[in-house]
């Protein structure tokens, strides 16, 4: 099997981090609209902005940031990298079980006020704590190597 640089995979790993906290963004942005749609000019939009925005810090520095910490280390300690290493098997796993949870919530959510705001806040915390985050690539100098 042919190898791919490290560097490659940092890149695709990079992508992925970037590509979920702007689709989660754009996403908790839609549910905020459609929840002042339904009850305009209401606090709670604000307060769900705030929440999800510091829930996310949170979640950035004492979570993602180590895990991306980690997954640098791991991919840099490859003997023979391949193009699918750049996350673990059950990363992917994961991944898709959070993707077509999130799916499934946000359909139920539709013009449901709470619900709307709470699986924004969701959205928005975990949008926040991926591009937070993100900053490790760059400290880590992850597309250098």
């Amino acid at each position: 099997m042919l190898t791919t640089p490290t560097r490659t995979l940092n890149i695709l790993a990079a992508l992925v981090w970037y590509i979920g906290g702007v689709v989660l963004l754009l996403k908790a942005g839609s549910l905020l609209l459609e929840a002042d749609a339904l009850r305009p000019r209401q606090i709670w939009p604000w307060l769900g902005v705030a929440g999800g925005a510091l829930f996310g810090g949170l979640k950035a520095s004492l979570l993602f940031n180590r895990s991306c910490k980690k997954n640098l280390a791991r991919i840099a300690a490859l003997a023979r990298p391949k193009m699918w290493q750049f996350f673990r098997p059950g990363f992917f796993l994961a991944l898709t079980i959070a993707v077509i949870f999130g799916a499934t919530l946000s359909r139920l959510a539709h013009h449901n006020y709470p619900f709307l705001i709470g699986v924004a806040v969701l959205d928005l915390s975990i949008a926040v704590a991926l591009l937070g985050s993100s900053y490790v690539f760059w400290q880590e100098k992850a597309f250098a190597k």
